[in-house]
């Protein structure tokens, strides 16, 4: 009988038993399913980190392609193989190998899986819901300690939430359209100065979701209505997922949300949404798609779902930020909501929480305003705070340590914060968020107004496609740039009234609003300047 290898913890790869949840009974063993294996990637030595691109405008930039990321950062043979060999070890099957996007799928049953990766999986009772869980960490032979990065799809618990919230009843939008409380896309394009001539033409605009779907003939009762070309869209199935439309309660309003608000500010780009389970594998895995997908070649990348930090598994948040900064790479844009549930992120243990994955440094996080109008012209812009749960995310990551384009800012501490650690603050920009006066959207045959920082979310993507159309050349990774040379040079609406319960607004950056809200002209003309002499 051989000698069992000595076995190595899969880093990051703990998991708890969530709040208020309890295994009622093991997993079947027979039960078949599915996992992604992450692989290191080719230059893990060097890392990923662009960080070339410190304070450097686009037109200086050297973006790579699709093809020299793969070649650069992509899973070595010899890592693939080793995967691929311990898999058949453990009686498992290759689903697929893909080196560009450093993943290989597993497929068996789930006494194979357990057996593999040293744990056991069972069935657990949640306010949430049933799930297949487990707690501990995973673990797999001494030699693969470096090459697996991560085992996603043992678990399948609900990782994210979206970041919308409808208007409540007798609210419609042609009510609130009446009462001047609730604006079309164009409209608030226009309030924030969008930039004129430009129609995103020459971009695609990726949007990731985790349920629901659209339905053809709302979006074209919608676009016919706003004078917009209705938008061709494609899905893209991801793990299983596919476009499957339920209710405007549901994640329909999600979906509906952050296409017409993408395509109604940008009419001539590209959307494809990639439709995933709300897993962490089926989330990572819809990311990396995006980021490597050479058909639709998106140019930035709009998410609106996201839950606390302390929801995740640690290797999650590294994983999800090393495809956030494969897209940097691209000068492919990141823009994430960062949250509805105010400075605590709906975590109720009285600390303030950063949402995830708007906390990685390398996502444009979104926060959110209430904004009146008078005419053509923004008359009152706050902070979003209507009550604990309704109200902009915002905040300081406990994972991720203050990234060096936010060394010079005093970042703020909530009063009653146990971690002294500081880290990245979020969010980074901002936009109209309170449903209060919210966005006028079509859901499943329904008018609805609908707010959230899920909305600011694609209004941001659809902004940074026409910037990219008018500048010739992608913005891509734009924080060095917003808290550095362009710190001051009018390309913001500044948030300075509010809070989101623990931090309040301030003068420049905030952990509400960021910089504040767009002034897309003025942000395009200072990202066309050159460069200031040294």
């Amino acid at each position: 009988m051989p000698t069992p290898q000595p076995r190595t913890v899969v880093r990051g790869s703990e998991r708890t038993c969530p709040p208020k949840a309890h295994a009622v009974r093991p997993t079947p063993p027979d039960e078949p399913l599915e996992v992604t294996v992450r692989l290191r990637p080719r230059a893990a030595a060097a890392g990923l980190a662009p960080t070339a691109f410190a304070d450097q405008p686009p037109h200086t930039r050297a973006y790579l392609s699709r093809d020299e990321l793969d070649a650069q950062f992509g899973a070595t043979p010899q890592d693939v193989a080793a995967v691929t060999d311990f898999a058949r070890a453990h009686g498992l099957a290759v689903v697929s190998a893909d080196a560009a996007q450093r993943r290989v799928v597993l497929g068996g049953t789930v006494a194979a899986l357990e057996t593999a990766f040293g744990t056991a999986l069972h069935q657990y009772e949640s306010p949430a819901g049933r799930y297949r869980g487990r707690t501990g960490p995973l673990t797999v032979p001494g030699p693969l300690g470096d090459i697996v990065q991560g085992v996603f799809g043992l678990d399948n618990r609900p990782q994210a939430e979206p970041h919308f919230q409808v208007r409540g009843p007798g609210a419609g939008a042609v009510a609130a359209r009446a009462a001047g409380a609730s604006f079309t896309p164009p409209a608030l394009a226009r309030l924030y100065n969008f930039p004129a001539g430009a129609d995103g033409s020459g971009q695609c605009i990726a949007i990731i979701e985790l349920g629901g779907g659209f339905r053809p003939e709302d979006l074209t009762a919608y676009f016919t209505r706003l004078k917009l070309p209705v938008p061709a869209i494609t899905a893209v199935n991801i793990d299983g997922g596919s476009n499957q439309p339920t209710t405007a309660q549901g994640a329909d309003g999600e979906v509906m949300l952050d296409i017409e608000v993408a395509a109604a500010v940008a009419p001539g780009a590209r959307i494809a949404v990639y439709f995933a389970p709300n897993t962490s594998r089926g989330f990572l895995d819809a990311i990396t798609a995006a980021v490597h997908d050479k058909t639709n070649q998106p140019t930035v990348i709009s998410i609106s779902w996201g839950g606390p930090e302390n929801t995740w598994t640690a290797g999650a948040l590294d994983q999800f930020d090393q495809a956030f900064q494969a897209a940097a790479l691209l000068g492919v844009t990141v823009c994430c909501a960062a949250g509805d549930n105010g400075s605590g992120d709906g975590v109720a243990d009285g600390q303030p929480h950063a949402d995830f994955p708007a906390s990685s440094p390398y996502a444009l996080a979104c926060g959110g305003t209430r904004l009146t109008a008078m005419g053509p012209k923004i008359s009152s812009e706050v902070v979003w705070n209507e009550g604990p749960n309704s109200a902009t995310g915002g905040g300081i990551s406990t994972h991720f340590p203050v990234p060096t384009y936010q060394n010079a800012l005093k970042l703020p501490k909530a009063a009653k914060a146990k971690a002294a650690k500081p880290g990245r603050g979020l969010p980074d920009v901002a936009g109209n968020a309170d449903p209060a006066s919210g966005y006028e959207v079509r859901v499943d045959g329904q008018d609805l107004v609908i707010g959230g920082t899920s909305a600011v979310a694609p209004l941001w993507a659809g902004l940074v496609a026409l910037l990219n159309q008018k500048l010739g050349k992608p913005v891509g990774f734009l924080q060095p740039l917003l808290y550095g040379s362009l710190a001051g040079k009018g390309g913001f609406h500044d948030i300075a009234t509010g809070t989101n319960g623990a931090f309040a607004a301030r003068a420049g950056w905030d952990a509400c609003t960021g910089w504040g809200t767009p002034n897309g002209t003025a942000l395009l003309a200072a990202l066309a300047a050159p460069p200031r002499a040294t």
